[in-house]
């Protein structure tokens, strides 16, 4: 199975990792993180104030019990011996290392230039390309991730009003379009 490192910028904002993590959780991948990885994801979302920091805690503590191996702890002897564009994502490339990661699922692509990953067997992809790769490969289980949290999304009456647009906010735009068709073309594929 493939074994993929989440930056913290996908573990945070909530519908973009809900929709990784329900595909996650079909079987499709492995999910990784560090402890620093998960801090940086509540510290983003305590800039939203308390509730927002408890909530936070709350999800991470039931990532790390759905998935117990997933937390890697990165050697600060590798890390130090590491050089990126962003000195700062260090760790997000020993965290993959470690955990013997095939990719580094990120939305900051400059930051993990590919012949630096490439020395280490790692490369690094955007959420929405790797979920539309998932999408090509098991379609029914992308399809319900999907659907799983658009139906939850749909409770609160600031979502926004198709599965489409919720992906497109989410920085998903091409696996809704990606859907859109597979669900065009299965409706004139049943007249």
């Amino acid at each position: 199975m493939q074994r993929v490192l989440i930056d913290a910028n996908v573990l945070y904002p909530t519908v973009l990792r809900e929709v990784v993590l329900a595909a996650a959780r079909r079987g499709l991948f492995m999910p990784l993180w560090s402890a620093r990885l998960l801090d940086e994801w509540r510290h983003v979302a305590a800039r939203g104030g308390d509730e927002h920091a408890a909530i936070a805690g709350a999800d991470i503590a039931l990532l790390r019990d759905r998935w117990p191996l997933a937390q890697i702890a990165p050697d600060p002897a590798l890390e130090a011996t590491l050089s990126l564009p962003d000195e700062n994502d260090t760790h997000v490339l020993a965290a993959a290392i470690t955990g013997r990661a095939d990719l580094i699922l990120t939305q900051n692509l400059r930051d993990f230039p590919p012949r630096t990953l490439a020395r280490f067997g790692l490369s690094r992809i955007d959420p929405d390309r790797f979920l539309m790769a998932l999408l090509e490969r098991a379609p029914e289980d992308v399809l319900a991730a999907v659907d799983a949290i658009w139906q939850r999304a749909r409770a609160f009456p600031q979502s926004p009003p198709t599965r489409r647009a919720l992906l497109k906010k989410a920085g998903l735009s091409g696996l809704g379009r990606a859907l859109e068709r597979r669900s065009s073309s299965d409706e004139s594929g049943e007249n």
